[in-house]
């Protein structure tokens, strides 16, 4: 084989592993996401089903999911591998938090400056009630999520696999 099959093989795996990866991550962010959209509906007595709802939450889950590849590309939170599982989960839930919120400043820029609005005034309709109660179920989402992952890293991915995939039985011996 030579070395160009071997690169290209390569990059194959690291494409199909990335693919994977994203379309996990964003079941997991869908699925959280639209029970909250559920939640909403029903706290606001909106009995209806609200198709458009469902949609922004099957969106974000998919440019949430993104952004977090990318800040696993950037190596974001790398550093805290060093501490327990729990530290780790809790510190990288909320540096991909703040993650999250710096891309939704910058979607919100460049949706002001498309619309012919000045970039200064992309901060002037947020309020930052509405966007610390995102934040904090960004941060809560991702906490079992970056867990889970943690757990991944320090099994390995076939043992998990095993361990959360195989039946109790086969899992044991």
């Amino acid at each position: 084989m030579t070395h160009e099959k071997k690169d290209h093989s390569g990059a194959k795996k690291k494409a199909m592993h990335e693919l994977v990866e994203f379309i996990g991550l964003s079941i997991y962010l869908a699925f959280f996401f639209c029970a909250l959209a559920t939640y909403s509906a029903l706290l606001l007595h909106e009995y209806h089903v609200q198709y458009f709802m469902y949609s922004v939450a099957l969106i974000n889950a998919v440019v949430i999911a993104k952004v977090i590849l990318i800040g696993e590309y950037a190596h974001l939170g790398r550093r805290s591998e060093k501490y327990s599982i729990v530290a780790a989960a809790l510190a990288k839930a909320f540096l991909y938090s703040l993650l999250v919120l710096a891309f939704h400043f910058l979607e919100e820029a460049i949706k002001r400056i498309i619309h012919g609005e000045p970039f200064g005034t992309a901060f002037h309709d947020m309020h930052p009630a509405e966007l610390l109660g995102r934040s904090v179920l960004v941060f809560c989402t991702f906490v079992p999520l970056f867990a889970f992952r943690e757990i991944r890293t320090a099994l390995g991915e076939s043992e998990f696999q095993n361990l959360v995939f195989s039946s109790r039985k086969s899992a044991a011996g």
